[in-house]
């Protein structure tokens, strides 16, 4: 498959990685040309030699994402750090570009719920971490780890 990823922080770039080293096509597309090297931690050769595509421009212009090949992607993930920009690109990606796999990193819970509704895939860490969080507070509670718990046990 040919993914193409736009945004290449710590999330992005380990996505990158991870796709290539499991032999698909990977391009990434990123503002800052400095996070390059976000995606060659780890790597025995350099991203370009492993057969990475790199391309620095912004994931809003239409140019940048044509010269980081998205008329070809098979899957089109958005992954910069801001919400508005990962919704817009990716439904630029799915209706404009007619990418098979859109999915759009979303911070904001609520939000990623409707996105989601709408019939965009959505990926929200912070539900993740809510959910998280709740389940070990939950497990914790239940095997009486607490304040009284640890009454009770002395």
């Amino acid at each position: 498959m040919f993914i193409l990823i736009v945004g290449c922080g710590r999330v992005g770039s380990s996505v990158a990685r991870a796709m290539l080293r499991e032999g698909h096509t990977v391009s990434a597309l990123d503002e800052d040309p400095e996070s390059h090297a976000r995606l060659e931690v780890g790597l025995e050769k350099s991203w370009e030699d492993l057969g990475g595509q790199f391309t620095v421009g912004a994931g809003l212009e239409a140019e940048a994402l044509e010269a980081a090949g998205i008329d070809g992607a098979d899957v089109f993930i958005a992954s910069t750090d801001g919400d508005n920009t990962n919704i817009i690109i990716a439904q630029i990606a799915k209706r404009r570009y007619n990418v098979p796999t859109v999915i759009a990193r979303v911070l904001d819970p609520l939000r990623a719920e409707w996105y989601a509704r709408q019939g965009l895939q959505t990926v929200c860490p912070t539900r993740v971490a809510i959910d998280m969080l709740e389940t070990a507070v939950r497990d914790s509670a239940a095997r009486g780890d607490g304040p009284e718990g640890a009454a009770e046990a002395a």
